[in-house]
């Protein structure tokens, strides 16, 4: 079973999740799908997903003691299926739940997305509230040996054909809204169980199997990471995109620690398969988090982490408040060279990686171009360069840098460039 024909590139899109942490609602998500729909529409970007605890009343009201309110309320059906909390998304009462949203979205040409947890609420298990389709109630679907350890809200879902029932009832309220992407949390590394970090594996499968019934293509999405190398091959056959790092935020340490992961999963990218970076820290960040702040990414860095999700083959999510977006930020969201590398037809390769740097090549037979990316991992300007014939590259006087649009030095065959510290020199024959 391969589910993996709804999203033939890497998705680009926007996540409320580094800005609103659980507050957005949805003026403000209204407001980041019009800046989407006429600034970054036309490069490719084209999701507007809403993050966790659309459903749950007050949340971020206790954001000094929890991120996630012990027992709150939340917003649901009488089958346990979570709801957007109205006084948020007004537009969701009367059951419309986030069809008027989707709707909006839509109607701009882009797609929405939501953020789910793993699981069945478990409030629905202990007031054993019916399972759609089936004779059983919510208690007994619920597995409470299967939680998370960070957010009260849910128990696992028992592996079961009534499990599935409830799964197939939650896919089938969400094509019902117009529902185009899922990011399910706690499942694609439940390491809450380190003895056991792919516990909730039969619920991944539970989902594909859901969407496959549903009528809707709805690309899904796994979280958190890291995921675990040695199920590759599970999660390229039911999901689109997997975590492959915890939440990853604007610190060069973890940047410079993702050259080491993309290595590991540099095979693994694939028409519908998608190793996933995590979201691109960009802009002004933190709101819901206590406050608003400007990414503590450098410009230079921020370069280096667009060139590394592009000629890798990662999703691309901006974490940012679109609404206040510099220009410079613009565009390094923007760079068509750059954006171009984004295709499972570029076949990604880390040719060197150490301390001080490293070197990737990828090549588009299908167009004809051919790419190589130095970075600069050190803390000072340095000089690097690379054989041509390593990348496969015959003729360095058709190279062009991408980010600066400049031609290449190239002596007897070998790339010379001088980098900034923690930046990139990244060329294309395009």
């Amino acid at each position: 079973m391969n589910k993996n024909k709804f999203a033939l590139t890497p998705p680009m899109g926007w996540n409320s999740y580094d800005y609103y942490d659980t507050t957005v609602n949805e003026e403000q998500v209204k407001a980041n799908a019009d800046y989407m729909a006429e600034h970054l529409k036309e490069f490719g970007w084209q999701y507007i997903v809403v993050d966790i605890e659309w459903y749950a009343h007050g949340a971020g009201s206790q954001r000094d003691r929890y991120q996630y309110i012990p027992f709150s309320k939340l917003e649901m059906d009488e089958f346990g299926r979570l709801f957007p909390d109205p006084e948020r998304f007004p537009s969701s009462v009367g059951g419309a739940g986030f069809k008027p949203l989707a709707d909006y979205v839509h109607g701009l040409g882009l797609k929405f997305g939501i953020h789910i947890m793993r699981g069945i609420p478990r409030i629905a298990a202990h007031n054993h509230m019916p399972v759609k389709g089936t004779k059983v109630t919510a208690d007994v679907i619920a597995n409470p040996s299967s939680i998370c350890g960070w957010n009260p809200d849910m128990y696992g879902v028992r592996d079961m054909a009534e499990g599935q029932a409830y799964y197939d009832s939650l896919l089938e309220l969400y094509a019902r809204w117009g529902v185009d992407f899922i990011k399910c949390d706690d499942i694609c590394n439940t390491n809450i169980y380190p003895h056991n970090p792919y516990s909730g594996r039969h619920e991944i499968e539970m989902l594909a199997k859901a969407i496959e019934k549903c009528g809707r293509e709805v690309v899904l999405s796994l979280s958190p990471g890291p995921a675990l190398i040695d199920k590759a091959w599970h999660y390229e056959t039911y999901a689109n995109m997997w975590r492959i790092t915890d939440d990853f935020w604007d610190d060069w340490r973890l940047l410079k620690d993702m050259f080491r992961r993309c290595e590991l999963w540099q095979k693994h990218v694939s028409e519908g398969c998608y190793p996933d970076c995590d979201m691109l820290p960009l802009g002004c960040l933190g709101k819901g988090f206590g406050g608003e702040r400007t990414t503590n990414f450098t410009l230079t860095e921020q370069r280096t982490m667009m060139t590394l999700w592009c000629i890798f083959g990662s999703p691309l999510m901006i974490g940012a408040e679109l609404t206040k977006l510099d220009e410079d930020t613009l565009e390094v969201l923007t760079n068509r060279r750059i954006l171009a590398m984004l295709t499972p037809d570029c076949e990604p390769a880390q040719l060197w990686l150490d301390e001080k740097k490293a070197v990737w090549k990828a090549c588009n037979e299908k167009v004809g171009s051919k790419y190589v990316a130095l970075f600069n991992l050190s803390e000072e300007e340095a000089e690097l360069s690379i054989e041509l014939a390593a990348a496969e590259i015959e003729d360095g006087r058709h190279l062009t840098e991408l980010w600066t649009g400049e031609g290449a030095e190239v002596t007897e065959g070998v790339l010379h460039v001088k980098v900034p510290a923690h930046g990139c020199a990244v060329y294309g024959t395009v």
